[in-house]
């Protein structure tokens, strides 16, 4: 077996049911903050087009998938982060994915050099555990930038050193970030290019949050948009991840694309052939569909503004909780231990959270996820509203 099997932790969702082992909920509903799978309803547009093109599931699908899949990838793109269309071509800058997990794993499996000493991917922490998983079975060690209240929610990336600049083969961004919900700023992410031109890593943005956030007037900025603006046309070192799960509420569909540098995405193309992740033609023309639709993509910010509007006005009665820059979670500070409180939140509302150490590691003695819960607002505004009461009134008893 492979050694580095051994490496991996297990995750979130298995350690918070060895929590729960032995406790009695109250006689109440079962309300979830826990799972961050959206749940407003799959627009008929996605839908539609699945069914209307079932017959697609008798052919086998190419894994660069339909030159209309990536042309209208392609559109939503330069239209999204104001590209210009002679520096992004559909083959050549662009793959879809089966959802941008399974991509943000097999990116590092193909793009880390183990030959190379001391191969490290730096994340942020806390982070997606994909991202640690993908460098563990690379063979590279994962580094982890602790995300603080003193820095915004966001890596310290002053605080790298230039030896593990050096170190560094892939460097994993997650903006918006989860669980934090914070945005890393255009300027902050030039500086991240020149990093990587000077010391050779590649960026793997991933911004599948990218569409959720709350003033029309400021999407959060791309990795590519910056890349652009800075000259770098060819978006070298850059590489993005978005998906449809939540841009869309389509978790189950899988599909998303990897954007960005034509060369490092020809290799990554020839790792996907032998990988054998195709997606089947019904669901890229539901992709299609999905990409060309802007009006549900608002209509499902209008859902996630009005419940962060009615939760904090429930939970900042009693807690330490500010409303993110983008993403649809809630970072609380809860003053106490967080495995405690989720067991105890659970056992007298039967209500789920997830704990904020359990989504991050110790770095110099300190979990950045300590004291704090996860709550994610995926539910209905009316079960939204319900668990913030209920967690208000648990607060209030303790």
């Amino acid at each position: 077996m492979n050694p580095n099997l051994n490496k991996l932790h297990p995750y979130p969702f298995q350690k918070i049911a060895e929590l729960y082992e032995g406790v009695e909920p109250a006689d109440k509903n079962l309300l979830s903050f826990a799972i961050g799978e959206p749940k407003h309803k799959t627009p008929d547009i996605i839908l539609d087009a699945v069914q209307d093109n079932l017959a697609g599931f008798s052919n086998y699908p190419l894994t660069a998938g339909s030159t209309e899949l990536r042309e209208s990838i392609k559109n939503w793109l330069i239209q999204r982060f104001h590209l210009d269309d002679s520096h992004l071509k559909e083959d050549k800058n662009i793959i879809p994915v089966n959802g941008t997990r399974e991509a943000l794993f097999a990116f590092a499996q193909a793009v880390v050099d183990t030959t190379k000493s001391n191969a490290s991917v730096l994340m942020p922490n806390p982070f997606y555990q994909i991202y640690e998983g993908a460098a563990f079975l690379a063979g590279a060690k994962p580094v982890f930038l602790s995300c603080t209240k003193e820095t915004n929610f966001s890596p310290d990336f002053s605080a790298v050193t230039a030896a593990q600049w050096d170190d560094c083969q892939l460097l994993y961004l997650c903006s918006p970030g989860n669980p934090t919900g914070s945005v890393i700023d255009a300027e902050q992410i030039e500086q991240l290019i020149a990093l990587a031109e000077k010391h050779d890593f590649i960026i793997a943005s991933d911004e599948c949050y990218s569409e959720i956030y709350f003033d029309e007037s400021k999407p959060p900025v791309g990795l590519l948009e910056v890349a652009a603006k800075t000259g770098n046309h060819d978006f070298k070192r850059c590489v993005v991840f978005h998906s449809l799960s939540k841009r869309s509420n389509a978790p189950g569909l899988r599909s998303g694309f990897v954007a960005g540098d034509a060369e490092i995405l020809k290799k990554f193309l020839l790792f996907r052939t032998y990988h054998g992740c195709a997606m089947s033609q019904p669901i890229q023309m539901a992709s299609i569909a999905a990409w060309n639709d802007e009006q549900h993509v608002k209509e499902n910010r209008d859902q996630y503004r009005a419940k962060f509007d009615a939760v904090l006005g429930i939970l900042q009665q009693v807690m330490e909780v500010d409303k993110p820059e983008a993403g649809f979670y809630l970072w609380p500070d809860v003053k106490m231990n967080d495995e405690i409180f989720t067991r105890d939140v659970y056992a007298q509302q039967n209500l789920k959270v997830v704990p904020g150490s359990y989504l991050a590691r110790n770095v110099d003695g300190i979990n950045p996820g300590e004291n704090r819960i996860r709550m994610a607002l995926v539910a209905t505004i009316e079960e939204c509203i319900e668990g913030a009461e209920r967690l208000r009134d648990f607060i209030k008893a303790k």
